[in-house]
């Protein structure tokens, strides 16, 4: 193998791969960190009551942000939007590090959600302008082993951190990572872009970012902060939808539009990117309430039912670093079947572990749903990526990401609202085991029916050759010559 065709770290773009993982490692190592340090920051912040919006905040700012991220990615390039989120990311954990109440913490935590909504779709566009879609079967192993890694180092940091030295520090830890991957990325990866002057969306993006916003904070508050039937849930809706047609309105008169309207109008694109709301919605049924089911209803500790749901995210990165063979060998769409048919059974298994709560059986389903998701998640990503050229991978990858968001923050809404309803038809209370046992039977029947949907969804999704349209690699690292003598 020539080092222009090798993909391992040893080659010539590992160190762009290696900047890559790096980066990925920050997003990854923040979305399961926190968890564990909940109860220390409650314990010196106060707030419990505000606490879930630590993660909706976060979740909030990195869906809405995506899409504009991706367009300028496709403008002006994707190193100068990569350091911009990195930078973001590196500001938003500083501040939340000095986070004075809970308040603060969550404003700083939202400026982290706006830099990581940079960071993971621009890491994921590049992957796809530097390897071709055969060297990604490949590729998806390094990047597979960076959420593996993520999935045990974080929580086991997040509590470290908070037994030993102060929660403070599970953001303080980001800045060294931070400086070093801004560092790596600007010394090794150097990309072609055609210089001309641009007309920003701007108009388009202030009415999709204040649109977006409301439509997710209605669908992650109603039924939570208040109630679905509320002036708060209708009015969030209706200014929602009016500001989504608005924005319609302006993307078919501007120049360059921050979300162009042909993304809905080829069908790949629009397929993948609903398979990935299906994957969304299933991962946050799951890592919502297996933690809670496990808690309240066979009575373990948090460390337990943690582990039974890292089962989840350790299972899905081994599949997907397997997931480029297989589908070099049967195709994009019949890998994503397979690996549907996979979660389907492990979501299966997950309704029959709660009417007989068990860690290990629910760690079991867990993985197996894992190893499912890892085998749709990717290929459809990549499919996508392939069947467009330089100048529209960042908009294609930014809407397959921002559906997974969408999917999540609907899940979370109609899940919780399963839950709650069953709750309170069967009297006993929030706090009593048998209650949520029930409901958690409930949920994980919906997130069953939601994985069963999502392969009717990939039904309709056309066959992709394995080949990109265009591949335009990383411009080479210019060797710095050795001194003589």
């Amino acid at each position: 193998m020539t080092e222009q065709t090798a993909v391992g770290l040893r080659s010539e773009r590992g160190p762009v791969l290696a900047a890559l993982m790096l980066c990925t490692g920050l997003v990854a190592i923040e979305a399961t960190i926190l968890a564990t340090a909940v109860p220390s920051i409650v314990a010196d912040l106060g707030g419990f009551a505000q606490f879930p919006w630590l993660f909706s905040i976060y979740l909030l700012a990195q869906a809405v942000s995506v899409p504009l991220y991706a367009k300028l990615a496709d403008t002006v390039g994707r190193k100068p939007i990569m350091l911009v989120g990195i930078g973001l990311f590196l500001v938003g954990s500083i501040l939340a590090g000095f986070a004075w109440d809970m308040t603060s913490l969550i404003v700083f935590r939202a400026v982290q959600g706006i830099g990581a909504g940079a960071v993971l779709p621009v890491s994921i566009t590049i992957t796809g302008d530097i390897y071709t879609v055969r060297e990604r079967a490949r590729v998806q192993g390094y990047i597979a082993s960076v959420w593996a890694a993520s999935s045990v180092i974080g929580p086991a940091l997040g509590g470290l951190f908070a037994e030993y030295l102060s929660w403070r520090w599970i953001f303080f830890v980001n800045i060294p990572l931070s400086i070093i991957a801004a560092w790596m990325l600007i010394r090794n990866y150097h990309e072609r872009v055609e210089r001309k002057k641009h007309r920003l969306d701007i108009a388009g993006a202030v009415v999709l970012t204040v649109g977006l916003t409301l439509l997710i904070l209605a669908v992650l508050e109603g039924g939570q902060a208040w109630a679905w039937n509320s002036w708060q849930s209708i009015g969030a809706f209706a200014l929602a939808a009016v500001l989504l047609v608005v924005f319609v309105l302006i993307e078919r008169r501007a120049a360059e539009p921050v979300l162009p309207l042909w993304v809905f109008s080829r069908r790949l694109i629009v397929t993948t990117s609903l398979v990935s709301f299906g994957v969304g919605a299933v991962l946050i049924g799951l890592t919502s309430f297996v933690p809670t089911f496990l808690e309240l209803s066979a009575g373990m500790s948090p460390l337990v039912s943690g582990l039974a749901v890292a089962a989840l995210t350790l299972g899905w990165p081994i599949s997907a670093s397997q997931s480029g063979r297989l589908y070099l060998r049967i195709g994009f769409r019949s890998t994503a079947f397979v690996g549907l048919g996979i979660t389907v059974l492990g979501t299966a298994g997950l309704v029959a572990a709660s009417f007989a709560p068990n860690p290990v059986t629910a760690a079991i389903a867990c993985f197996v749903v894992g190893l499912g998701l890892g085998l749709v998640a990717s290929p459809t990503l990549i499919a996508a990526q392939s069947s467009v050229p330089w100048s529209e991978r960042g908009v294609v990858t930014g809407a397959n990401l921002f559906l997974r968001s969408m999917g999540s923050a609907v899940g979370v809404a109609i899940f919780g609202a399963v839950a709650n309803s069953v709750i309170g038809a069967t009297g006993l209370g929030a706090h009593s085991g048998a209650a949520i046992q029930a409901a958690s039977t409930a949920v994980f029947i919906g997130v069953a029916i939601a994985a069963v949907a999502t392969i009717l969804g990939a039904v309709v999704m056309p066959r992709a050759h394995v080949d990109d349209i265009e591949h335009r690699p990383a411009e080479p690292v210019a060797s710095t010559p050795t001194p003589a003598g």
